[in-house]
């Protein structure tokens, strides 16, 4: 019998799972595995993905976001729960995208080069915007 075919969505979720994997391999992020579908996503702007915890099985350790934004990663002593990963993106990206405006290097975290500053900030502005505004919706289980 011969495999469904997959559909976009699944397609989309596949690349960004594999993307977020190299990315935590790359970052030397020791992990427990990522989940097999995000914790939230909306296609194909992004996705926020459960990092199994190393030291405590069966917990979340890490988020880990991707998309149509910024591959990152943080740790879940920074939120716990879904919503408050996307605000903490969304802040940090927030502050980075206003180092940018001042013409200045933010002093964790590198995008781009000063002269790519100008247009990172604004679109680095716009996807933490974004981050809020799906944060602020309703039906959040947490």
């Amino acid at each position: 019998m011969k495999a469904p075919e997959k559909t976009e969505e699944e397609k989309w979720i596949a690349e960004e799972r594999r993307k977020v994997i190299d990315y935590l391999d790359f970052q030397g992020c020791r992990h427990g595995g990522v989940e097999n579908w995000p914790t939230f996503h909306v296609e194909p702007d992004v996705a926020l993905w459960a990092v199994q915890s190393v030291k405590h099985s069966g917990r979340v350790g890490w988020w880990a976001i991707s998309g149509d934004v910024p591959t990152d990663y943080m740790s879940s002593t920074l939120g716990e729960e879904p919503r408050e990963a996307l605000l903490h993106f969304s802040a940090e990206w927030a502050d980075v995208a206003d180092h940018m405006r001042r013409g200045e290097e933010h002093p964790t975290l590198n995008m781009g080069t000063p002269e790519e500053w100008p247009e990172l900030a604004e679109m680095l502005q716009h996807r933490a915007d974004a981050l809020a505004r799906y944060a602020a919706e309703e039906g959040w289980d947490d």
